[in-house]
């Protein structure tokens, strides 16, 4: 895993971890409102996003995509179901821990072929 992770970024010896440049999926939601929710799929606006990502990679360079989630068994599978694959937990900043439960966000990533 470590000579994959290497490919993509540089590892920072204050931090003693690798960083890699790569765009966050900031949020996803469907609208329940009116059975609007069974107009798309979840799978199919991840994908939306994903491809969206992709072709903005290809101008940009990059091959790697992230979120974040509750550490939640139905997000996960969700998320695992979609190619993503846990790599961290990210401590709730203040202003979060009122909307979201628990104490942190589980982090994922995506590898990106183009």
């Amino acid at each position: 895993m470590r000579k994959k992770v290497a490919k993509f970024g540089q590892y920072n010896n204050e931090l003693k971890r690798y960083i890699i440049p790569a765009p966050l999926i900031g949020q996803l939601g469907k609208n329940y409102l009116n059975g609007y929710n069974k107009l798309i799929t979840g799978n199919e606006l991840l994908k939306m996003a994903c491809d969206k990502i992709a072709a903005l990679l290809l101008e940009i360079g990059g091959k790697i995509i992230y979120l974040e989630c509750e550490d939640k068994p139905f997000l996960l599978g969700f998320y695992d179901d979609n190619g993503f694959i846990p790599f961290g937990k990210r401590k709730l900043d203040r202003d979060e821990t009122d909307m979201i439960e628990g104490k942190y966000l589980v982090q994922l990533l995506k590898y990106i072929k183009i």
